[in-house]
Order: C-alpha cells, then structure tokens, then sequence
C-alpha cells in the first residue's frame, strides 16, 4: 500500500514538474541538477550576495583601467549578480571579462544589446542587417538563422543575454528610437519574425529578450530623454502591442525587458512609467500573460524612468527618487527580476537590505527572483563556467557563414514597390542607354560598380538641375540611386526639398528606376510617384546590400521582398512585386554555391606566382558555379613595368577564343535555322572552293579539326621584305592611302586587295598527308568569309549586333582602339619581326591583323566577366538574360565528341577534355565539359555537371612569346584543379 502511494505521489511529482517545465523557460534539460544547484547556492548565500544578483551595471571595454577598477569593486564589494558590456572591442571585453568573472564568487551573467549583431556595441565584429530589412523577408527561416548566428556570436564572446528582439510594432514612422529596430507594422510580421529571430537564437544557447514591453513602436519621444506617452486603450493594446509577447511566451521566450513609459490605459498614476508599475509588469505581463522567464527593467539611467519625481496630491514636485535608490526599489517591488544599469548600485543595494530588514521585500519575493536569476545561469552553463577563449576570436566573430547569410538576407530582402510597364527587370539592353544619377549623402560607388558589370552604364553628374537634365537626354533608362549612412538605424533617411525636386524632374523627362538605400519611410515625403516607373526599396546602404540591389534590377537575382512598413500614401504594407531570375549571372560567395571559400583561396598564391615568376604580367580569373560567380580577382600589371595594375574592365586581346565568342555562336545559329548543315561540304556552301581539294570537306569535320588542313599559314612571311624582313612597301604604307587601308597599326596600313590573296592561298594549299587530328585556324579564315558573305557586314558586326549587346557583354569587341582608352587595352607584345613595335591595341594575331584585326579564329578582346557571360550562356544551353540565344538541342549538338573513337577529343568547335594523360584540362571534370585556350594565355571552360565557369586571362606574350610558362608549369588546370577541390556539395 505504502509502496503505492508512493508511485502516485512520484506521478504526480513529475506532472507537475512537467507542467513548471513546460511554462518555465529558464528550465534547463537537467532540472532536477538544475535545482540542486539552485537551492544550495541560495542557502549558502548572504543577504547582500543574493541582493546584489538582482543588479546588472554597465560595462565598457574601452574606458581604461579605473573604470575597470570601479566594476571590479561593484562586483567584490557589492556582489553584484551581471554585467552589460557596452562600447568596446572584442578582444578587449574578453580579456576583461575573464577578469571580472574570476574576481566574482559566483559566476556573473552577461548580457548586451546586440539587436543586429554584436557590432552594435563593439568594433570588429559582424553587423547583420537591421530588423527593418528583415521584416521584408518572407522566409522566416533565413530570419531564425540570423537569430542562430547573432546568438552563436554573443556565446563564443560569453555573452549569456542578448536584449533582442525589439518586438515594437513601429506604427509611427516618426518614431525616433525604435524605426529601424522594428520588423515593422504589422502585427503578425513582427510576431512571427520575432518568433523566428527567438527560436533561432535561443537554439545556439543564447537567452533571448523581447522588448520593450509593454510596447514602444508607436511613440514620438525617446525614452532615453524622456517619458514617452502612449495613449491607446487597453484594448488595442492587448490586441495589437501584446500579441507578440503572448505568442513568444507560448513558445519559450526566456526573458523580457519592461520599457520606461506613461501609458494612461494600463497605470492610472500620471506620469507613472510602466517600468515602476506593478499592474504592468506583475498583473499583465506575469499573471496576465503567464510570463515565468526573467523581467529585466529597461536601462534606470534612462531619462524615462530617471526623471520620476514623486508628486503630491496637488501635483506639485516633492523629491527625485533616482539618487537614493528608491527607483531600483519601486522597480523591484513591481515585480522585475534585474535591475538594469541602475544609477547607484551600491545606494540600491543599501535600500534592498534596508526594506528586507523591515519587511517591506519578503522572502519570498526575494527567492523569487534570486533563484529565477540563478536558474538561467545555469541554463547558459555558468555551473561549469569557462573563460572566453582568445585565440581567432575576432575570426570567429567575422566568419564567412556571416556575409553568406547576409548576401542571402538582403536577396530576400530587396523590395521592388512600384514596377510600371514590367520595366524590371531590365531586358533588351541592346536597346538600353543607361545613366545613373546619385542622391543622398553616402557612398554609392559599390551599387555603380556592380550595375556596370551588366551593362554600360554612365554617372551622370552637375552642380545645377539643368547640367543633369542636359546631359540625360543622350539615354533612354535612368537609375537613381538615393544613398543614406548605413553606420546605424537612427541616421537620418528622408529626402531634402533639393532632392525631392531634382527626382521630379529627372523622372518627369526620363524613364528611372528610383533605387532608396534607405528606411522605408524616406519614401513618406513624396508627393508623387506618377513618373516614377520603378522603385526598389534596398533598405540599407552596406555593400552588399548595393550589390544584390544593382543584380535584382538586371534580373541576376529575383525580386522576393515584401514592405514591412506602409511607405508613404501610394505604398501601403506589404507591398512588394516578385519577379523571378532572368539567369544572367550574379555575385557572391563560393560557400551560397557549395564550394570553399577557404580552398579556393589558394588560387591566389598559384596566381601569384605566374605573375612573380614572369610567365605572365597579368592575370584576370572568374570562376562561377550555379550562375553565380564566386571568385573574380585580378593579378599583377598590365607590363612587367608595373605601371598599370590589372583592373576588372581592362580588357585582353583573347586570341583563340574568339573561335567561340564569335565565330561559332554565329554558326550555331544558322545551323539551328537550317541555313547550313553540319553536313554541308565546302564545295556546296561557298563557290570559290567547288574545284578545289577541299570540295568535300565538311563543316562537321572541319570544326572538329579533323579535314586534315593544314594548322597555320603564316601569311605574313610573304609580305615581308627578303633583305630586310620587314615589311614590304609593295604591301604596306606608313599611312592610310588610297588601296591602302588594312590597318595593321596607326603606322601600318596593307593593300585592300591583299586579303583575297589571303583567302587563294587557303584554297590552293595542299592538305596533310592522312586524316588525324591536327589543330587548324584556317576553318575559321573560311567561315569568317562565309559568313560576312551571308549577313552583308563584318564579322565583328555580326557578333555584336546578334550577341554581344543583348549579353550585355559590353566590353567584348573587335578593334578596341575605336572603342576604348589605351589605358584599358593590355598590351600582347612588343613585335620585332612584323609589327616592329608594341601591340597595344591591334590583335597579336598576324592572320587576323591583315584581316583589319577582324578575324573569325582572333581578334576579339574582352574581360574576363564578358567572357563568363557567354560562356555562361552555353552552360545554359543557349539561354542568358530573359533571352533564348540558342536552342539547347543545338548546344548539345555542337558539345559533342563525333571522332573520339579516332582519337580526336574535339567537339564542334569547341575543345574538350583530353582523351588520354595529356589535354587541355586538370583531367578532373567530366567528358560534357567544354571550352578554348588561346595563344595570348587565355583560357575559358565550363562545366554542365559540376555547373562551373572558368576563365582564365593573360598576355603571357607580353614583351615576347618565346616559351609559354603557363603552358609548361600547367598554372591554368593546376588552378582548374584547385577549383573542383574546393567544391563541398
């Protein structure tokens, strides 16, 4: 009997204890521990020591040895239960709290407010993006990550709580403290993303706190100045500032921060902030809403609460509460647990033991507390307390998982508002006259710098109205970038009657894209948006959030954003139009794309060293997986005299490649409308070479260089003097003549009729004894002829006109002399047996130079983003930028191995991996993969498997050809090697 009536009272023992631990979230997973633990640190405690856990006092790591002094005393003197870390560093706040916490008997806890990250105190840490951005988001999981992460920094830096979430449900757009620390307006955004930022942080072993209860989003004073007055009833109150609490209660939330206001419907005291109240802080928040986690007071050296002066009947002052400790006491006895940053300590504690000792804090109340506070030490592992570690802790603050998460934030983020005409994303660039103009007062070269790797793109700037005006008549699409300080969410976000009039105008004349990189509410001082066709809402003006800004608006990225606030009379919230990729390539990091940032650094030092070791001046290297490019550096000069460093729009003359930037693409598409075939013969397509020895050559066999023609005439040696190998004046004059006016160089021009000479010599030479595969240019000498037959213009204008401006591949060219500064050209070779003289500017290619420089094997100069673009284009099968270029049957058609069972790896046209030991990759990627290499050092190659992009481009000619470095140290598949070893999924 006995034995049964101790089985119920054991079941009846763990229901109940089931049911504390259900509500209570300072329990931790071993409570019956936890309470031991609890229970015998209480007994063993003083009065004075379990008064002084209930204080928390303000900490700076960057004030010096005496304030450190002072804290230290607080804590040996006053046994002071926690700390609040403010301004500081991290290096500096771990030392010191190292020291603190072996100088305090019991093991203190630690907050901070890091809302956004810890950078909101302390220098050298990560700043995610302000609660605002992430109100826009509609995945609440990215919002829990970056509760995860914020809350996985403040643990590795041994900070316990972080006073975050703001769950202020910013109603008011002139709120001068909450705004951007809001989610937003509406209720059930800031709930479920104040859920998500709780779930996600506590999940890392940091306690959250919600705050500022019992609600401050809709105050037009700061409670750090004065006593906000908030003058709803209570039941819009319970049913709009409450829900969120109500809701993150349920859910686990470990603790709340009471905020310093007058809210008449809740207190009927006049002036009476909510902090001291217990109706607020005991009925509402404990009873009413069944809180059990931790009730922190907001800060008592705030104005809000340090200004209460009692009052007399009559209304008139009788004393200041603040200097004797009487505000901390009130506090207290309206039922918070921790009195956050109390004026006076030391006085508080006074008057705690003082009102103990004659009854006024029972035993019970003070157990109360005591043991909530030390249950959540235990709960953070403060019963097995271990100091910071210093080593790579400013690293692991800083980590790459951070910006990924912050890229992948402000993707979701970005919102566009108004999108008249579906003019985003932007399309047909080849009909696109783009010009950006800058408003505000911060930086916006970031958002430009991007914007230009999609299209070219002009800044546009004047002292005066009518400069700009001016000016913008030369362009048809206008983005207006209007850039604010990001350095914290209070800084100032809203449009000066100068700006406001210059939009007007701007967008009354032109087409625009109004770009604010700034609150929401910037837009609030709009009169109109009637000219104003689309209008992104960025949020924030930090780089990235730049970046992803500049690639939504070309389509690289979808639009997915939705208002978190009400912007203005024309936007209310939760505006927000989505869009989806247009698949032109974006920016990031390697680890959004399964590869490893760490490891595909070491392409750098290979990099490096082609450049040290003289195999090449320069280096320009993309390397892009999934559509995203995930590496893209440069290295070194453009001459080893080390005057011009590598720039991202420099440009490269790219030799062979062009044989696939230009030359194929072309012919691709006439296949695929059935102008030619690939099994049209030579004899058929072009008359000239109907009775020639190459009649019956195929285009098929031709591209797969496998026709057995000849590899390489060199054309020149003909036209050289026999005495004097230079040129011969029966070829060439110094000037532009009459006949003469084949450009070689500004002091080379060729007879006009040479070229066909060109062409009779392709035709009358003799084929290779036996079929094999032997590498040849003179397919594309022919094609190139073929083809500018077809279409009744050049080459280069065929390239340009059917791909290279919709690609946006606008520093891709021909002859860049006519389109580029020279300080942007690269030079190939200083030529002393041709040319005699540096080739800067021309193409390196002696065949394509007596082409006019318009060849279909070389002759084009890009960069390397250019290049990725078009490769990128047939990794897509034929698709890039909202616009199908190429059918993917075709694609697949042309990258394909037809004689590989000869021992030729070739497709059409394009190169493929090698067959054997030796080839033209790392041997490491799949048999689908496809690319060129150039004799310059260029080198291009893609991947469908591994969904990679690879460019590689060099003047290793440069100041002479002589022996290819590159070639003989491997140095481009030696990096295409390190490439697929830093691939992690």
């Amino acid at each position: 009997m006995r034995y049964l009536a101790l089985i119920l009272i054991c079941t009846c023992f763990q229901f109940n204890f089931g049911q504390d631990h259900f509500n209570n979230p300072l329990q931790s997973k071993d409570p019956i521990q936890q309470q031991k633990w609890v229970d015998s640190l209480y007994t063993s405690m003083t009065i004075e020591e379990k008064i002084g856990q209930l204080f928390m006092v303000q900490v700076f790591s960057d004030k010096g040895k005496a304030h450190e002094a002072e804290i230290a005393k607080l804590i040996k003197n006053q046994h002071i239960g926690g700390l609040i870390y403010s301004k500081g560093g991290p290096m500096r706040q771990a030392k010191l709290n190292n020291e603190l916490q072996a100088a305090s008997k019991i093991p203190l806890l630690v907050g901070m407010d890091a809302e956004w990250g810890l950078s909101m105190r302390l220098d050298s840490t990560y700043a995610f993006p302000w609660n605002m951005t992430l109100g826009a988001i509609t995945d609440n999981g990215l919002v829990e990550q970056a509760g995860r992460q914020i809350g996985e920094h403040c643990k590795r830096l041994g900070v316990h709580f972080n006073f975050a979430p703001a769950v202020d449900i910013n109603t008011n757009p002139e709120n001068p403290i909450i705004g951007n620390r809001s989610f937003g307006e509406d209720r059930d955004n800031v709930t479920e993303k104040g859920l998500a930022f709780m779930r996600g942080m506590q999940s890392a072993g940091t306690l959250a706190n919600a705050k500022h209860f019992p609600g401050h989003g809709d105050t037009e004073e700061d409670s750090h100045l004065k006593l906000p007055t908030i003058n709803f009833s209570a039941k819009r109150i319970d049913s709009i500032e409450l829900y969120p609490y109500r809701k993150l209660i349920k859910q686990g939330l470990a603790s709340v921060m009471v905020a310093h206001l007058n809210v008449p419907s809740l207190e009927t005291r006049r002036d009476f902030p909510s902090s001291l109240s217990k109706h607020i802080v005991t009925d509402i928040l404990k009873d009413s809403l069944g809180f059990k986690g931790l009730i922190f007071t907001d800060a008592l050296t705030m104005k809000g609460a340090a200004d209460y002066v009692e009052k007399g009947v009559d209304g008139t002052r009788t004393k200041s509460l603040i200097q004797g400790g009487e505000i901390d006491l009130m506090a207290f006895l309206a039922g918070n647990d921790v009195m956050l940053m109390s004026q006076d300590p030391e006085k508080g504690i006074a008057k705690f033991v003082e009102a103990y000792n004659n009854g006024t804090i029972t035993e019970e109340r003070l157990a109360h507390s005591v043991k909530k506070i030390l249950m959540a030490k235990y709960k953070v592992g403060l019963q097995n307390y271990s100091p910071v570690g210093m080593y790579n802790l400013v690293e692991d603050l800083n980590r790459i998982k951070d910006d990924a998460l912050y890229e992948e934030l402000m993707e979701n983020a970005i919102t566009v508002v108004k999108n008249s005409n579906q003019l985003l994303p932007l399309r047909d660039l080849e009909t696109k006259k783009i010009a950006y103009v800058a408003l505000g007062d911060d930086n916006g070269s970031p958002f430009l710098d991007e914007l230009k790797k999609y299209a070219k793109i002009h800044e546009i700037k004047a002292d005066k109205l009518d400069g700009i005006i001016s000016k913008l008549q030369n362009y048809n699409t206008v983005v207006v970038g209007y850039h604010k300080s990001n350095a914290n969410p209070w800084k100032g976000f809203k449009f000066s009657q100068k700006e406001m009039a210059w939009l007007y105008e701007i967008a009354r004349t032109n087409t625009i894209v109004l770009d604010v990189f700034a609150r929401p509410y910037a837009l609030n001082d709009l009169l109109t948006v009637e000219n104003i066709e689309s209008i992104v809402m960025s949020y924030q003006n930090s780089k990235i959030a730049q970046e992803k800004s500049a690639q939504l608006i070309f389509g690289a990225i979808s639009a997915k954003g939705k208002l978190p606030v009400s912007a203005g009379q024309f936007f209310p919230v939760g505006t927000g139009e989505d869009y989806n990729s247009l698949m032109r390539l974006s920016y990031g990091l390697p680890e959004r794309v399964g590869m490893d940032s760490q490891r595909l650094s070491r392409i750098d030092s290979l990099a490096n060293r082609a450049v040290s070791e003289k195999m090449t001046p320069g280096i320009q290297l993309i390397v892009a997986r999934r559509g995203k490019v995930i590496y893209n550096k440069n290295f070194g000069y453009q001459t080893y005299e080390k005057k011009n460093k590598i720039g991202f729009d420099d440009i490269y003359d790219v030799a062979s490649l062009t044989k696939i930037l230009a030359t194929l693409p072309v012919l691709m598409e006439l296949e695929e409308q059935g102008s030619i075939s690939l099994d049209d013969k030579l004899g058929d397509l072009i008359p000239e070479y109907k009775n020639t020895n190459k009649r019956n050559v195929t285009l098929k066999k031709m591209l797969s260089h496998y026709a057995q023609l000849k590899p390489w005439i060199p054309f020149y040696y003909a036209t050289l003097d026999t005495v004097t190998n230079k040129p011969d004046p029966k070829y060439y004059r110094k000037s532009r003549t009459e006949g003469f006016t084949v450009e070689i160089t500004n002091t080379l021009f060729m007879r006009d009729d040479y070229q066909d000479s060109i062409q009779k010599v392709i035709r009358d030479s003799d084929l290779l004894s036996r079929l094999r595969y032997r590498y040849s240019d003179l397919p594309y000498y022919i094609l190139k002829v073929y083809l500018e037959d077809f279409y009744a213009k050049p080459l280069s204008e065929i390239a340009e006109d059917r791909f290279y401006k919709s690609l946006g591949a606008n520093y891709t060219t021909y002859n860049p002399r006519e389109k580029f500064s020279l300080k942007n050209i690269v030079p190939t070779e200083i030529d002393n047996y041709y040319r005699y003289k540096k080739v800067h500017g021309y193409v390196h290619d002696m065949g394509a130079a007596m082409q006019g420089g318009i060849g279909g094997h070389a002759g084009v100069f890009s960069n390397a983003n250019d290049v990725a673009k078009i490769m990128q284009m047939y990794l897509q099968k034929g698709f890039y930028g909202g616009k199908r270029y190429l059918k993917s049957e075709t694609v697949d058609k042309f990258n394909y191995c037809y004689y590989c069972g000869d021992n030729n790896r070739r497709g059409i046209g394009f190169d493929k991996p090698q067959l054997g030991d030796e080839g033209p990759t790392c041997g490491c990627l799949s048999m689908t993969s496809f690319g060129h290499s150039g004799f310059t050092g260029t080198y291009a190659w893609a991947d469908p498997e591994e969904d990679i992009v690879y460019v590689f481009l060099a003047n290793r000619t440069y100041p002479e050809a002589g022996k290819n470095l590159l070639l003989r140290e491997n140095i481009r598949t030696d990096i295409q090697a390190l490439i697929y070893e830093a691939i992690i999924d």
